[in-house]
């Protein structure tokens, strides 16, 4: 089959598409033939060197895929040969074959297709972990989600809207603000214009409930600033650098939280209890219409370089999303 491989860590021109062995099932997994994988940023830390695959997992990019159940292993019950899936991955999305567990496989939600779906898995259980099972967001809590426009952002804030709370995003541009405005924000706050800690003080004066943050050190100080009391502040991404200072005197203060947590290198049986409170908590909202996969663009396979060059240039709203 054909998959996406670095040669070595560096830019886009280092990914490179090769004919390497199909996967075969082992015991309670199952291969899906992929026909569409998401494109999400932590590829791109994976392309540089600075965010490599668990030990023993595929160097095959991709954290996500949907396509058709081409073969299941032993004690695999749920799923069948034809069965059109979409999976949260550890590794592997972007190939024309994958194996993956059976607990962290998902019917294709009803009114999907394969290129819709594949946009949802990696982003659906990220926020719904992070933001509903940690930070325990509650109907009309307030809640700021950094990077609104992104494929975490577009789906945060329709979760969010969705279950009650108030929501505000921070964004680069005004079209991207008018993008979260429709999908439901309350506020969208143009970063490089505005100083988000004003913002939402000057919406909420008491501050944000829960905020979902991907860029670490850079906003570690300003996140404490906005929070409530009892606040809850989710990390999940260090775009903003690794190494920060916290003032314990204000988080103490406010009795508040800093939680830095990672999907990825969760165990199995974490990961399938997390898929299916999203397949139970979050399918539904989908079915419903209250929440919906953005796909920005698609571009096939070989195209990947590109895929990339759009992720990394932040030209775009929502998801790309690769076809095989």
């Amino acid at each position: 089959m054909r998959a996406v491989l670095c040669r070595e860590p560096g830019g886009p021109d280092v990914l490179e598409v090769r004919d390497v062995p199909d996967p075969t099932p082992g015991a309670g997994e199952v291969v899906i033939a992929v026909a569409a994988a998401g494109v999400n940023r932590a590829d791109l830390m994976q392309r540089r060197g600075v965010y490599p695959p668990p030990a023993g997992e595929s160097d095959v990019l991709g954290l996500e895929c949907a396509g058709t159940v081409a073969a299941t292993g032993a004690e695999v019950t749920r799923w069948r040969v034809g069965d059109q899936v979409c999976a949260l991955l550890t590794a592997g999305g972007y190939a024309e074959q994958v194996a993956v567990p059976a607990g962290q496989v998902l019917p294709v939600p009803p009114g999907l297709d394969l290129t819709e779906a594949a946009a949802l898995p990696e982003v659906a259980a990220t926020v719904w972990s992070n933001v509903f099972m940690i930070a325990a967001l509650q109907p009309d809590e307030f809640f700021l989600v950094h990077g609104g426009a992104g494929g975490i952002g577009t789906t945060a804030i329709q979760l969010a809207t969705a279950l009650g709370a108030r929501v505000a995003c921070t964004v680069g541009s005004a079209h991207k603000a008018e993008a979260c405005l429709r999908l439901g924000a309350d506020l969208a706050i143009n970063y490089r214009e505005q100083d988000f800690v004003e913002e939402v003080r000057r919406l909420e004066p008491a501050g944000v409930d829960v905020i979902l943050d991907n860029m670490g050190a850079s906003y570690l100080g300003r996140n404490v600033e906005a929070l409530a009391t009892e606040g809850r502040l989710v990390v999940i991404g260090l775009q903003g650098g690794a190494t920060g200072e916290l003032d314990l005197r204000k988080l103490l203060g406010k009795r508040g939280a800093v939680i830095a947590t990672s999907l990825r290198s969760r165990p199995v049986a974490e990961k399938a209890a997390i898929v299916a409170s999203v397949e139970e908590r979050v399918w539904p909202l989908i079915a419903d219409r209250r929440v919906r996969p953005i796909v920005h663009s698609t571009v096939a396979l070989d195209g990947v370089r590109s895929a990339h060059e759009l992720l990394e240039s932040s030209g775009h709203i929502g998801k790309v999303v690769l076809t095989t």
